[in-house]
């Protein structure tokens, strides 16, 4: 397994070369680009800039492994909903040119209070997904579903969600949530999401959530991706990076 991280809080103000400079000191040897942030890797790229920034990557020892939207299917209004399936589009098509491997959406929410039942939306995110899945699948690029969102992080509706997808380019990021634990256990979550899982954000390592055992039931399960450090900003943050990689390698390497 190798260590990188997401640029969701740590990294958000940091233009491109900064956040490539500091993965290279610390040794993270990956990164997921999380969009409207500092870095500026967005669709409003033209060809030229699109082939600088897949340049960059290649000429350092940073990997770009993905892009990390904010895309979601759950919209009870249909217009909606199609803005955000044709949004997914567009940076799959990104990805594509910049030569990443996936683009990470997630699910965010029900609308039980609107009296649609959570088995209704449940099924229109995962057809939804299929139908960017099978896009992405046509420009090698994967769709990563983030286990993200109140009611929708429970394991088992994301794998109600993946099984309405029923398409073998709609994959799992674990995403290391309380959510994950039945009786004090992700055992049971894990076996239920494992064939998916693509990708993987951890959090904060001094925390009681099992990290022990989910680095485990990875190695176990044959997973050689990334775990990408989600973790919040810090006024020390090469410090913090390389007491993180540490604390990673002892956790996840021992």
């Amino acid at each position: 397994m190798k260590l990188g991280m997401v640029t969701y809080n740590l990294g958000r103000d940091w233009d491109l070369e900064t956040l490539i400079t500091q993965c290279e000191k610390t040794g993270f040897t990956g990164v997921e680009l999380r969009t409207t942030h500092a870095h500026g890797v967005e669709v409003a790229l033209n060809s030229v800039e699109r082939v600088e920034v897949k340049r960059r990557f290649a000429d350092s020892a940073v990997e770009l492994v993905g892009l990390g939207s904010a895309f979601e299917y759950d919209a009870v209004d249909p217009q909606e909903l199609r803005s955000h399936i044709d949004g997914t589009k567009e940076y799959v098509r990104l990805a594509r040119d910049l030569g990443v491997g996936g683009v990470k959406v997630r699910p965010n929410k029900v609308h039980l209070d609107k009296g649609i039942p959570l088995e209704q939306t449940l099924e229109q995110i995962g057809v939804s997904l299929r139908e960017c899945g099978e896009f992405a699948r046509d420009l090698g690029v994967q769709i990563r579903l983030e286990v993200h969102g109140r009611t929708t992080s429970e394991p088992a509706n994301i794998r109600k969600i993946l099984d309405y997808a029923n398409h073998d380019n709609v994959f799992v990021c674990w995403n290391s949530n309380a959510t994950d634990l039945v009786d004090g256990s992700i055992d049971g979550s894990f076996a239920a999401l494992q064939e998916a899982i693509a990708l993987v954000h951890i959090t904060e390592l001094w925390s009681d959530y099992p990290w022990k055992r989910l680095f485990t039931l990875l190695r176990q399960s044959g997973y050689a991706g990334y775990c990408l450090a989600e973790i919040a900003e810090s006024p020390d943050p090469l410090r913090l990076m390389r007491y993180y990689r540490a604390l990673w390698q002892a956790l996840a390497e021992g």
